[in-house]
Formats: C-alpha cells, structure tokens, sequence
C-alpha cells in the first residue's frame, strides 16, 4: 500500500513538471516563430487604404456601472474618423447604479449632435457581456461589428486603419494591441504591462504571423457580422466569451488577424484585489472554453502544428494548478520518494522560455531592455502569487459552465494619479491573503524538513513559492491595511487621488 502511494505521487509530481515544461518550451516556441516572422505580414493582409466604399461598422460599447469611464469612451468613439452616414453606435448598458441616467443623458446629448446611437437597456443581465453583444448584434446594421470596453479610448483614426484589412474575404475578426492609459500608476501596474505586453507584442504576432489560432481579447477589435453569426454567434456558456468565439469562428474557417501597430490604450487595475479578480474570471472562462471547444479542435482537420498550439493555448491556465500540486507533493517527495524531480532536469531548459518572451516584449511603455528586466522577476512572482486563487478558478471551470460575470472594476486613474473624488469599493474576498499565508508556511516547512537529507536542493524551489506568496500577502496588507477582507468595505481616498503602491 505505501509502495502503491509513493509510486502515484512519483507519477503526478513527474506529470506536473512534464505539464510545466510544456508550457515552457512553448514559449520559447513562440519567441522563436515572433523572432522569425516578426516582419512579415500575415498570410491574407492585402489590403488597399483607399476603400471606394467604406463598409457600415456599428460600434457596440458594453457596459455596466461605469459611470467614471463612459463619459471618455463616449467622447473617444465620437471622434472617430469615419463617415458618419456609415457608422452605427450601440450602447449596450446594463447598469444598476447611477451610470444608467448618465448613460441615457450622453446618448440623448450626441443623438442631438446628429449620430446614429442607439441606448439598449437591459434590466436583467442574462447572459451577461456575451447576453449584451447578442442582443445589440439582432439590431445592428452594421457589416462589421466594433466592440469597447468602457476603460478603452480608440484613437480618432482607428477604424480607418482596420476596416481596409477586411477586403480579405475570410478574415472575420481582427484584434488590436492593448494599450496602457495608467502604466506607471504604480508597481503593480508596470508588472501588469509587461504581462499584456508579453502577450499582445510576441505571443499574438507570433501566431498571426505564422498561421495559428489566436484569439479575439474581447474588447478593441472589430468583427465581420456574418462570422460571428456563421460561428454560432455570442454564448454565455462560458465566462471569456471572446475566447470561445474565436476559437469557434477559426474552426468553420474564418481567419482572425491582428494588428500590433494599431494600439487601443485601456486601464489597469491598480490594487491586487482587482487583479486577483480579474485574473480568476479569465482563467475560469478560459477552463470552461477548453474543455468545449478543445474536442472540436482535437478532431479538426488541421496541419498537427496548429492543433498542437491551439491545444496549448487552450490548457495554458491549468499550469496553475500544476504549479500548486507541484508545491504539495514537494515534501512527500523531498522527504519520502528520493527527490525523483532530479530525473527531470530537462525541464529546467523551459524556464527559460516564459522570461525570454517578456525580454523580447518591446513596447513604448518599457523601451528599454533594462526597464524589462528590472521588473520580470516581480512579474514572475505575480504568477507564483496568484496560483492558489487561479487554480481555484480552474477547478470551477473544470466542473462547471458559465458564472457570475463579476467586472473588474475602473476609475479613470492615469499615470498622474488625478481623478475625481469617489469611493473606491474593495472586492470581497474572505479569504484572501491567508490562504497565500498557509502555503508560505508550508513551502517553508518543506525547506526544513528536507534538510537532513537533501541539504539545499529544494529551497531555491522552494524559496520562489514563499516570495510569490509573500509578495501577494503584501500588496494585501499595504493596500488593504489588513490581510483580508472579511466584508465589502468602503476606502475614501485622500484628497483627489488614492495613495499608489
């Protein structure tokens, strides 16, 4: 019987280091295809600037009780550049607060000014964003859909320089990179960055450039109608609902393309609450998608390199969970089982994939290969810190379909830290911060445990579970004041501005 167990740890710590160390080498994959293709043009962008015809675009704004960011949306979608007989303006709220009436006296101020606007009102959140584009879509005039969040400020010239990309006939999304309105906010901001940074600069233009699946982020990028309806159109049966769609819009043979060049900037959460949150609806979403469309990619009939990507893209947020199981089985493993991770010393070679992306993510938020490497071991940190609440995400989505679509919340913060006075509502997480605590404590013990045997082996390892989590436990506390939070509770910043990290 003790053999028996012994031998099930051995299989599953070998299997997270084998699960890891794919999703290692595949960065380093993609480092490898972006620093390849990275001038290229992807397959199918030929385009000419000069449209005869400009095609009729309906811009839809999602929203729900944003009243301190929709008046800058309103004004940045106003002032596009396009000709206004051709341009239909959807405001999808399904606000409960006092965004509504300031939503209705906007839409009301720039119907008097001559825009086509329309207000849908939603008074229950069925289906949730995924619920709000479905339903704008039924009435939207418009062959190609623009989608903004309400954090999101499009450049005046935006749809002049993504419209002309759909003369490709099969293109049917096309995404554009994410700015940073609050980038130097604060520390956890700039970490933030150079996250999205790793993902918009190398991973999206690496799989453009190189014919693989990529996917819609849900917010500044634009969609040709009749793709999202051949696709099966918008569902709530999962919580990234621009994830699946793209997925299943690329699986009837629809290209998604995306435009590095082309940058939206948006807003960054800037306290680990907000984050935390965000980042669980994301990898719960993500979950829900892979376990629905990974089948259908598995059977689709394509090249196996672009079904082995996608399939990796799809699983990449369970390397969380492995992250933490990794953790557990470390002391049965150091103390009882022989240290068996010294057969996988292989795998140490991907570890270097995710740090050389980040390295190569040159934005004009962090120029400098300095500024980049000063931060990427904090952002790296972030990711050890985040993988309790994260695999917890996944389990839910392993288990379960849709969810509460919980926004993250903005407050038109920039990087002067100026705003209008207001009261910022901390997210409810009972407990947060205690369970990093807990695993701190247990990644220690592994360390001391182990000693008389293994003498300094494990705490490297070790050593980099107990700073993630002690970085997540003091973001908590400096900007909380206080490990957790055991209610919703109320923070009127001082003066005009909160303090930053």
């Amino acid at each position: 019987m003790w053999t028996c167990l012994l031998t099930l740890i051995e299989f599953l710590y070998a299997l997270s280091i084998i699960g890891l160390a794919i999703y290692g080498f595949n960065s380093l994959w993609l480092v490898l295809l972006y620093l390849k293709a990275k001038r290229r043009q992807p397959a199918g962008m030929q385009r000419s600037d000069d449209l005869s015809v400009w095609p009729r675009v309906t811009v839809q704004l999602p929203i729900f009780n944003e009243r301190y960011t929709v008046e800058r949306l309103f004004d940045a979608v106003a002032a596009l550049d396009y000709p206004r007989d051709r341009l239909q303006i959807q405001v999808l709220d399904d606000s409960t607060d006092l965004t509504a009436q300031l939503v209705r006296s906007l839409v009301t101020r720039y119907q008097a000014h001559g825009f086509d606007i329309q207000l849908i009102h939603r008074t229950r959140r069925d289906g949730f964003k995924a619920g709000a584009l479905a339903e704008g879509l039924k009435c939207a005039t418009g062959e190609l859909i623009a989608i903004f969040d309400a954090d999101f400020v499009p450049g005046s010239d935006w749809l002049r320089r993504t419209v002309p990309e759909f003369q490709d006939p099969r293109l049917g999304c096309l995404q554009t990179r994410w700015g940073h309105l609050n980038h130097g906010y604060n520390l956890l901001t700039r970490l933030q960055a150079l996250g999205l940074d790793g993902h918009f600069v190398v991973e999206q233009t690496a799989r453009s450039r190189n014919g693989l699946f990529l996917n819609f982020n849900g917010t500044a990028g634009l969609w040709r109608k009749t793709a999202i309806d051949d696709a099966g159109d918008w569902s709530a049966d999962t919580l990234t609902e621009d994830f699946d769609l793209s997925y299943r819009a690329q699986l009837r043979g629809w290209r998604v393309g995306y435009l590095p060049e082309v940058v939206v900037p948006a807003e960054l959460p800037t306290q680990i609450d907000m984050l935390r949150q965000q980042q669980f609806r994301w990898a719960k979403g993500s979950t829900q998608t892979m376990r629905k469309v990974a089948p259908l990619v598995w059977r689709a009939n394509l090249p196996w390199h672009v079904r082995f990507a996608a399939l990796v893209h799809l699983f990449s947020y369970t390397i969380q969970p492995l992250m933490l199981l990794l953790l557990a089985l470390s002391l049965p493993i150091e103390y009882w089982a022989g240290g068996v991770q010294r057969y996988f010393t292989w795998a140490g070679v991907a570890a270097i994939g995710l740090p050389l992306l980040y390295s190569l993510s040159v934005t004009e938020y962090t120029p400098r290969l300095r500024d980049r490497l000063i931060i990427l071991p904090l952002l790296l940190l972030l990711g050890y810190g985040l993988s309790l609440s994260n695999s917890i995400a996944v389990l839910q989505g392993l288990i379960g379909n849709g969810g509460e679509f919980i926004r993250t919340p903005k407050y038109s913060l920039s990087d002067q830290r100026t705003h209008r006075a207001q009261n910022i509502v901390a997210t409810e997480h009972q407990w947060s911060g205690w369970g990093e605590l807990i695993l701190t404590c247990y990644a220690l013990s592994v360390i001391v445990l182990s000693w008389p045997k293994e003498g300094w082996a494990a705490a490297p390892w070790m050593l980099t579970y107990v700073a993630g989590y002690l970085f997540i436990v003091g973001l908590n506390i400096k900007q909380s004041g206080r490990l957790g939070h055991s209610r919703k509770r109320l923070a009127k910043p001082a003066g005009n501005s909160p303090t930053p990290m």
